[in-house]
């Protein structure tokens, strides 16, 4: 007999296991599946026992998760999965089917926030799927199990046996931040020790992830905008404060990485946090992305003083006019100032960018190479344009090119749009260069040797994988020695 108030929530990992000890974005970086630790202690508020199974941490989780049904019996089984990560849930739902029957199967995550309904005849082991915000929509769904779901918002379910699917509408209110409990991090086995943020990016250990905000203000064209829409809402500076105090007593949290996309947008919130941080110091530092319209120096003054030990920006690309088509108040000569401030107050600097975008030139590639070299980067992040379901260039991308739709590579990693004029092997070698030539700069390989000080876990996590990063390196060299 199933237990209706109980449910196991799953971060799937995305490929074959078998390939996941090799796998260098993976060795790179381990994040925290922060949504369902919240989603988890939204539930247990409630009185609906919650456990996670974190594939990604723990690759091969194909029989703990066989084993939990079995023993716990759960009347739901929730996936959260990004595009790339999709059909490995529809794979697990399969399974859990089959290992218990009458398990109902719950999706959320941003893939199926943008899809919606189009998915469910494609993919029988479907039953549900949670459209936006999870907290309060799942805790429904879970709360009136067996009972007609019509009226829940923010769902797609089928109606009747094998009927058609139909989405019940958004709901009418966002979830309030400050009203949460914290995430259930101590449900994440291994937590923190199994998480690794970036290599580089972090000074001590433990370290963590946080997010204490959800959405964007802005508008670009690349963005995913499925779950939060056009909301944008955070977290006041006295929660955030108390929720890295509690990392800090709870597990030991030495450092953070905040995930926010605009963790400076309201100047009156970190002017608060950073006062705190300042005068009841956790003994906590913490990394932030940022936008160079919010940003100063007395602002950056602050935040160093507060722990504020790397900071990242979002160039995308050092081509001005490709930049102004696909996003707002596009402003280059105004990043550089920002990021050259960023130094003079003695914080890290890493620019985010990505190869590809419709209109890619071999030139722009050229223009974005010159703007990072130009300017006091000390890292740099160079993922490959993937148009997501949900985001604004998504419904008329083969208006600007090749886009092989294959939802397993949409993961930032691979070329599956061309835009006219490029070709896939041109990109692939203009991405290899582009790091290659990053890399072999002296004042970065001076600023890598640093960190064997400044941060001794990522350098000896480096050469505990230095095999798995020169075989990648190789391989990259002889494709480029091929293609040259």
């Amino acid at each position: 007999m199933l237990k209706r108030n109980r449910i196991l929530l799953v971060h799937p990992l995305g490929y074959d296991a078998a390939a996941a000890a090799g796998d260098i974005s993976r060795i790179a970086n381990i994040m925290p599946p922060i949504g369902l630790a919240s989603i988890a202690a939204s539930l247990e508020r409630r009185g609906i026992r919650a456990s996670i199974i974190d594939c990604y941490a723990r690759p091969g989780s194909d029989r703990a998760i066989r084993d939990h049904l079995l023993a716990e019996r759960p009347a739901f089984i929730g996936l959260s999965c990004t595009t790339s990560s999709f059909l490995d849930g529809i794979r697990i739902a399969g399974m859990a089917r089959a290992t218990l029957h009458g398990v109902r199967t719950v999706f959320g995550g941003p893939h199926v926030s943008a899809l919606k309904e189009s998915l469910f005849p494609r993919f029988p082991s479907m039953d549900f799927a949670v459209v936006g915000e999870g907290e309060e929509t799942l805790a429904e769904l879970v709360e009136r199990f067996g009972e007609d779901p019509s009226g829940i918002r923010g769902i797609v379910f089928r109606e009747g046996d094998g009927g058609e699917a139909r989405f019940t509408g958004y709901r009418e209110r966002e979830v309030d931040l400050d009203g949460l409990p914290l995430p259930a991090y101590e449900k994440l086995a291994g937590f923190p020790g199994s998480y690794k943020l970036p290599l580089f990016n972090y000074p001590r250990v433990p370290n963590t992830s946080c997010i204490s905000s959800r959405g964007c203000p802005y508008s670009c064209s690349y963005c995913d905008r499925s779950v939060f829409r056009r909301t944008f809402r955070f977290n006041s500076a006295g929660y955030l404060y108390e929720h890295l105090r509690y990392l800090r007593e709870r597990f030991g949290v030495r450092h953070i990485n905040f995930y926010d996309d605009q963790f400076t947008f309201d100047r009156n919130r970190i002017e608060a946090f950073t006062g705190m941080m300042i005068d009841r110091s956790p003994g906590m530092t913490f990394n932030c992305i940022v936008r160079a319209e919010h940003i100063d120096r007395e602002l950056l003054r602050r935040m160093k003083a507060a722990g504020c030990w790397m900071m990242s920006l979002g160039i995308e690309t050092g081509d001005a006019s490709l930049l102004a088509r696909h996003r707002r108040n596009a402003d280059l000569d105004r990043t550089g100032r920002a990021i050259r401030l960023i130094k003079d107050a003695g914080i890290r600097t890493k620019g985010l960018l990505m190869m590809g975008l419709p209109g890619e030139t071999e030139e722009s590639v050229r223009k974005s190479m010159e703007y990072v070299f130009s300017h006091p980067i000390d890292d740099f992040n160079l993922t490959k344009f993937t148009p997501f379901p949900g985001s604004p260039i998504y419904d008329t991308i083969r208006d600007h090119g090749e886009f092989d739709e294959d939802w397993e590579k949409m993961d930032c990693m691979h070329f599956v749009f061309v835009t006219k004029g490029m070709t896939g092997e041109r990109l692939e070698k203009l991405y290899r260069d582009f790091h290659v030539a990053h890399y072999r700069r002296p004042r970065v390989l001076l600023g890598y040797a640093a960190m064997l000080w400044r941060s001794p876990d990522s350098a000896f996590r480096f050469f505990r994988h230095a095999g798995a990063f020169l075989r990648f390196a190789g391989s990259n060299r002889r494709l480029a020695g091929k293609e040259g």
